[in-house]
């Protein structure tokens, strides 16, 4: 598996993920489902502006 083959980091039916990935590591190991929970940044190109209140 390369980065290639994935497709983002959330969970989609019938496609290589992270969250997906990782998910079934865990359980392969602890022999429990888990479901993992991310956040983070927008896409690439997007940016946020501070503003006061």
């Amino acid at each position: 598996m390369t980065e290639k083959n994935l497709i983002g980091w959330q969970k989609q039916p019938n496609k290589l993920n992270i969250q997906g990935t990782i998910e079934q590591a865990i359980e392969q190991v602890t022999k429990e489902k888990v479901e993992l929970i991310g956040s983070g940044r927008t896409d690439s190109g997007v940016h946020a502006l501070r503003t006061s209140c």
